[in-house]
């Protein structure tokens, strides 16, 4: 898939470069020149003949010399970004006969730009950008990728629930999220956004791989994964992957693949450019710190299966049982759950509301298996507020901000003396008793939702 916001920066970026280039030769900067031996092409009349010389100009040395410069210039930035998750890029530079240090994607990066400016204006001591040369330079540039890529294996799915102000955002090398229009070559279906369409997708891109195609896809689903957990923990909103993806090896043709996410995004996150950079960091991190056996991975899986549930309320036992096994391990007939889930998310003042809300939301679990309910805005929106909370908790413990223990957290927090108090009353104690009475518990829902 070609990028056309890689093109499109490239160009301004050697246009640029141009301009600053011929204003140096204009200001009385020259270009060297060297001769030149001109061979005559055998069977003709001077084959035999004398040697003739040409001069040649110096052009990449006078480029090279002002690489500082142009690094300077405000469109050099953007360009040199996209370059850096480029696939082609180490073979473009090996192509070229440039050097590098290896494993070092930034001197690739200048390398590249050094050479795709010779490329573009190889001899000219104008510095005027000529349309076809350019052309040219850029289609060798992307041949690059072309064949990095023939054997590699190509995941692409639909995105909903995100939107970005960027065109495309590189998280990793070899991973993408991108608007529809930014990429040359998607298949109709990717572009039209699926069942899921809302009035705006994005799609993934991911190079899974170049070995073994079905080790490839394997690896790819993974990812993608990887990815959708932790765009539903960055945000406060749910997203999800469209239920249908398509492959390719190498240059073939796109081949659809079933998914089978599921879950409807309500709502929009918005990552703003200021935000790229959080993003990844967040990506990376969620990737490499991502629990294993333990309560907190068992929540994260609760967390995630109800975000693939088709509404809010059909998600909540999943997320009030992510809730439970990090805060109430004595089981739910303890009634500690809601006062400890206060004490982590709420402030002093506002612990008796959310202790409330959260009997509020234990009492509408109950009539949502039994059945006895009626969906409406105040209970989605309440079965939200508790999927929100476990998302806040679970990023911050993947985050390192607050520790795994959960539990002796909560009651340290509870049994701190509370300011202004005429004696210290852990909440706890009042959420018991709220739970300890049904028609107390069902009061509070009336009253809450």
């Amino acid at each position: 898939m070609r990028s056309l916001q890689l093109h499109a920066a490239l160009t301004e970026f050697i246009e640029a470069a141009g301009t600053h280039l011929h204003a140096q030769v204009a200001a009385g900067a020259e270009v060297q020149f060297e001769l030149e031996p001109q061979r005559a092409r055998a069977g003709s009349r001077r084959a035999s003949g004398p040697t003739l010389y040409a001069y040649r100009a110096l052009t990449g040395e006078f480029i090279a010399a002002r690489v500082g410069e142009l690094e300077r210039l405000p469109s050099h930035g953007e360009a040199a970004a996209l370059l850096e998750g480029f696939e082609g890029l180490e073979r473009y530079v090996a192509s070229m006969g440039a050097e590098s240090s290896p494993g070092d994607v930034r001197a690739r990066v200048r390398a590249a730009i050094r050479e795709l400016l010779r490329d573009v204006f190889a001899e000219q001591t104008d510095f005027e950008v000529r349309p076809e040369r350019l052309h040219a330079a850029l289609d060798r540039l992307e041949r690059s990728a072309a064949l990095a890529g023939r054997c590699e294996t190509t995941l692409l799915a639909t995105l909903h629930g995100l939107t970005i102000s960027s065109t495309e955002l590189p998280i990793t090398r070899g991973l993408m999220i991108a608007q529809p229009h930014a990429l040359e070559g998607l298949p109709e279906g990717a572009l039209a956004g699926g069942a899921e369409a809302d009035g705006g997708h994005l799609v993934v891109a991911l190079a899974a791989g170049e070995d073994d195609s079905t080790a490839a896809l394997v690896r790819g689903r993974a990812v993608l994964q990887e990815l959708l957990r932790a765009l539903r923990l960055f945000g406060d909103q749910r997203v999800t992957l469209g239920a249908l993806a398509w492959v390719r090896v190498g240059g073939g043709t796109w081949q659809s693949l079933a998914l089978g996410e599921g879950g409807r995004p309500y709502g929009m996150l918005v990552v703003r450019s200021e935000q790229e950079d959080e993003l990844r960091a967040f990506c990376n991190l969620v990737s490499r710190r991502a629990p294993h056996g333990n309560e907190l991975a068992w929540a994260l899986g609760r967390f995630e299966l109800g975000c693939a549930r088709e509404s809010s309320l059909e998600a909540l036992t999943d997320h009030l049982l992510g809730l439970r096994a990090l805060l109430e391990p004595e089981g739910p007939a303890s009634g500690l759950l809601p006062g400890r889930l206060a004490a982590l998310c709420a402030t002093p003042e506002r612990r008796m509301q959310l202790t409330e809300r959260t009997i509020a939301a234990l009492a509408l679990e109950r009539d949502v298996v039994s059945g006895a309910v009626s969906p409406h805005a105040g209970l989605e929106e309440l079965a939200r507020e508790m999927a929100n909370h476990l998302r806040a908790l679970l990023r911050d413990v993947i985050c390192g901000h607050l520790d795994v223990d959960l539990v002796s957290l909560a009651d340290q927090l509870l049994l701190a003396p509370v300011a202004n108090a005429d004696e210290t009353v852990p909440a706890q104690a009042s959420a018991e008793q709220m739970l300890g009475d049904t028609s107390q518990s069902q009061e509070i829902l009336d009253i809450f939702i």
